[in-house]
């Protein structure tokens, strides 16, 4: 079956190895961001160069950014942005459709950049500029958003790095030549303009590869949760001893006599709203820490490898691949319930459980149980979206055969704090929202202790015995090796 780019493009994964690319997956996006400060801490002269290109196009949008009222045509072109769906990283509705940059991180950018970015180019605390430093304050501007700016900015070389390998390994069957728009920015005309490029060709579009080293897989390496662990020691590193007791002061005003978490960080953020040198000291921080970022990304990376490739390939050619079970068909819930059951049974009953731990330890978000079950409506002719939004918040997979057969599926971790008000609320608000009835909510545990919350949750909410909520058992303890049975 084929899942991944040297399974299409018929090439040895070890060329990929070598020649330095991630290995995508080409049916659905695995959750690999690139992050822009591997450029910046980088020791290569071109991954330095790209970084600065990107700090002078932010430069040349935040001097434009001084006209408020910004022609809309203008802001689209400048701001704009399709996803990168070609390279395959990300989030993703479906495969990997992406929503791309548009409206709010538009409005965003351009409303903040006089505030956050006016001193790009000339630091004083800093020893560069971040384009991170964006998502510290402003809510809604996470990781991928990060990501795909960054990658729309660098799609250049990226272009350039994928062609290079085309021309090099694959042969004329699986390449061809493709103009894309906004590769290069003409500051003389201040457009973006188009290029040409031989690239790998398959399902009628191009595909992008990426340079491992580019990648993370969690939280990029300036984040908001890091500023918020360490904020309590970022004042000491400022200098000024009358601003850092300023700083304390007011942080300690804005605390309720016994504050949550939420109070902490609410106050948090309004200290660094209020002190924006915290930002500059936590970033000068994360600089000066700049090897870990790539210590800890390369082990990301490997750790992906691991878990969406190595165990995925192993599970889909052992497991599903025999069964014959992609040649199945009906409505959407018992197709829905007979896929969920059939993961189950491969976890519980055919050594599936081992693809969920690395390095001994269980997956830590449901998205990787998510992906797993994606392998399961491999080539089907439903149609299968994954995180679907619809104004309610997102459904894990939305299952449908038009606009009158709509199944909704739900993944949850039993150590998941949430989960009695998921169970209670979350899934029936995605019913009215999806315009359907049929929902199913799987929750995967790794030991007895989930185990008994997650039953002690059903019978408190009385819906121990309801059909649509299955139980997977990943744990290791109970599990006798399918190769052990006679």
């Amino acid at each position: 079956m084929k899942i991944y780019f040297s399974d299409y493009f018929e090439i040895s994964p070890k060329v990929l190895e070598k020649y330095g690319a991630f290995n995508i997956s080409l049916i659905n996006d695995l959750p690999l961001f690139i992050d822009p400060f591997l450029l910046f801490h980088s020791r290569k002269p071109k991954y330095k160069e790209l970084h600065n290109q990107i700090i002078k196009y932010v430069r040349f949008l935040r001097d434009k950014s001084t006209d408020i009222n910004l022609d809309d045509g203008l802001l689209q072109a400048w701001y704009f942005f399709p996803e990168v769906k070609q390279n395959w990283l990300g989030f993703s509705v479906s495969g990997n459709k992406g929503a791309g940059l548009r409206d709010d991180f538009a409005y965003s950018l351009h409303a903040n950049l006089n505030k956050i970015f006016s001193g790009f180019g000339n630091e004083k605390i800093t020893k560069g500029s971040h384009l991170e430093k964006l998502c510290l304050i402003k809510g809604g501007v996470g990781r991928d958003k990060i990501s795909d700016f960054t990658t729309n900015l660098i799609k250049n070389f990226l272009l350039q790095y994928t062609q290079e390998f085309a021309v090099k390994y694959l042969p004329r069957k699986y390449k061809k030549r493709i103009a894309v728009n906004k590769v290069v920015f003409n500051y003389n005309t201040e457009s973006w303009e188009r290029r040409t490029f031989t690239l790998p060709y398959i399902n009628n579009d191009y595909v992008i590869l990426t340079p491992k080293n580019l990648l993370t897989r969690h939280d990029l390496w300036i984040n908001k949760e890091d500023l918020f662990d360490d904020f309590e020691d970022i004042p000491e590193a400022i200098p000024n001893a009358q601003l850092r007791a300023q700083i304390d002061n007011y942080f300690k005003s804005l605390l309720p006599e016994d504050p949550t978490k939420k109070d902490i960080n609410k106050a948090k953020l309004q200290t660094v709203n209020n002190f924006p040198q915290l930002l500059d000291y936590y970033i000068r921080y994360k600089e000066q820490n700049g090897d870990s970022a790539n210590t800890s990304s390369t082990y990301k990376v490997k750790e992906a490898e691991f878990q969406y490739i190595q165990q995925i390939q192993a599970l889909s050619e052992d497991l599903l691949k025999k069964s014959g079970f992609y040649n199945s068909k009906g409505r959407t819930y018992e197709e829905s319930l007979q896929r969920v059951k059939f993961l189950k049974d491969v976890i519980e009953n055919k050594d599936g459980y081992k693809y969920l731990y690395h390095e001994g330890k269980p997956i830590e978000n449901e998205n990787d149980l998510q992906i797993l079950y994606r392998l399961t409506w491999f080539a089907t002719d439903l149609d299968v979206n994954r995180e679907v939004n619809n104004g309610r918040g997102p459904v894990d997979y939305k299952v449908s055969k038009g606009s009158k057969d709509t199944t909704v599926v739900e993944f949850k971790l039993a150590r998941n704090t949430k989960l009695e008000a998921n169970l209670k609320n979350q899934v029936e608000i995605y019913k009215r929202a999806n315009n359907t009835k049929n929902a199913i909510k799987v929750i995967l545990y790794f030991n007895e202790k989930e185990k008994s919350k997650v039953y002690d949750i059903l019978r408190k909410l009385r819906i121990k015995s309801a059909p649509n909520i299955i139980l997977i058992d990943a744990s290791k303890e109970n599990k006798i090796s399918a190769s052990k049975v006679r």
